[in-house]
């Protein structure tokens, strides 16, 4: 929404505004309710190297905002599609030496709401006050940002797809409210065998409108043939669109890519890592259908290992290769370069 919020703590107290979502009326109001110093903007290393500027902090990098800043000023830093409409920015002051821990979890924050990683903050003295305004525990939710919670079974129900009739809809709800997932059972999997299974991220332009620029549309129907071929398996569709980015984020990626980024170096300009992606849910999910070991459809690596570690044996790696066109040529050459995906 944009609105701020104050995080309490060990550290003391400090009052954290979005960047994405930051308005003229916003930064004023945030301005003039503080009396103790220049707000700081927080965002990440690797939006800091973008800009060349020093991240003292590590993961992070916290800029000392300049006395002329405005709204304006702050979405030119931390949007990289103003990078060539604003060209010029710096040289920056950066704080360094200070308790860093409310910027990281205001920019964790902002990643979980699907906002650019970015976001003005101030510390304030423990008797600050600000009506109907959320008050969050730092010290409490650090540990639990970024990282996906336990999934509870909601309901179920029998759906008959085109590569089996014999379908089955799983969905699964996080203990936090958060983004549901879900799970396409086909067939009745004996759950003492490994079981057929797949991992795959939401991609509302690949699986939806047939989108070019990936294979996700064609994973996700080659691995439902598979399944329904053999009869059984389970397809786990976790909403992590873009890597875990958003909609909105890949979007902006895609839009870097056309300014001549891949697909990583784009994800980095934005402020985000790699992959922002929770394999866990998946292995949590496969653990609460009664599942302790699988054939795994993947070209990833990262998923074997991340199973692995949840307890979830991968007995065997079937390899998915589909959906390679010319439009996607650079992208498959990137996700096996500097991801290891096996293609």
């Amino acid at each position: 929404m944009g609105v701020p919020v104050i995080l309490t703590g060990s550290a003391g107290r400090a009052i954290v505004m979005s960047a994405e979502t930051l308005t003229d009326d916003r930064f004023s109001a945030l301005s003039g309710m503080i009396n103790q110093g220049r707000p700081l903007l927080a965002i990440t290393s690797w939006r800091a190297k973008t800009l060349n500027a020093m991240a003292y902090d590590h993961d992070i990098a916290r800029i000392r905002l300049p006395r002329d800043a405005n709204a304006k000023w702050v979405r030119a830093v931390v949007d990289p599609s103003q990078d060539l409409n604003n060209p010029m920015k710096g040289p920056f002051k950066m704080e360094r030496g200070s308790d860093a821990s409310f910027a990281r979890v205001g920019i964790q924050l902002a990643k979980d709401a699907h906002l650019l990683p970015a976001v003005l903050m101030q510390n304030v003295t423990d008797d600050f006050q600000l009506p109907d305004c959320t008050v969050l525990d730092a010290d409490l939710i650090a540990a639990h940002l970024g990282h996906g919670m336990p999934m509870h079974p909601m309901v179920s129900a029998r759906v008959p797809i085109m590569s089996h009739d014999a379908g089955r809809v799983h969905v699964f709800r996080p203990v936090d409210g958060g983004e549901e997932h879900y799970a396409i059972e086909i067939g009745t999997p004996d759950r003492n065998k490994p079981v057929l299974a797949r991992l795959h991220s939401a991609c509302f332009t690949g699986d939806v409108i047939g989108s070019l620029k990936c294979d996700c549309g064609p994973q996700l129907r080659g691995a439902l043939a598979q399944m329904g071929a053999e009869g059984e398996g389970v397809l786990l569709y976790l909403n992590q669109e873009g890597r875990g980015i958003g909609l909105a984020n890949k979007m902006r990626a895609y839009a870097l890519q056309d300014q001549g980024f891949d697909t990583v170096d784009a994800n980095h300009r934005l402020g985000f890592e790699d992959d922002e992606r929770d394999f866990r849910i998946g292995a949590d999910i496969l653990n609460r259908m009664g599942f302790a070991s699988t054939r795994l459809l993947t070209n990833n690596p990262a998923k074997i290992a991340m199973m692995e570690a949840q307890g979830i044996e991968v007995v065997e790696r079937v390899p998915l290769r589909t959906g390679h066109t010319s439009e996607n040529s650079a992208y498959l050459a990137t996700k096996a370069a500097r991801s290891g995906h096996l293609l």
